[in-house]
């Protein structure tokens, strides 16, 4: 099997919500999580996807 996307990283400011299967972010404001989902993208060099107004998630596109 190859996997042609890969979640690499959850940035939230609500970490109840999530659980493994990618490292996870905590952030405590929307500025802080924009910022670090910006930073990541760069250095995983992936794709920063906005999933709900407190949650990024950054995937690799093969």
């Amino acid at each position: 099997m190859i996997l042609e996307k890969v979640i690499l990283a959850v940035i939230t400011t609500d970490v109840s919500k999530f659980a493994g299967g990618a490292p996870l972010f905590s952030c405590a404001t929307v500025e802080e999580m924009e910022f670090v989902a910006s930073n990541l993208e760069a250095i995983l060099d992936g794709i920063a996807h906005r999933l709900q107004d407190n949650v990024y998630i950054i995937v690799k596109h093969a």
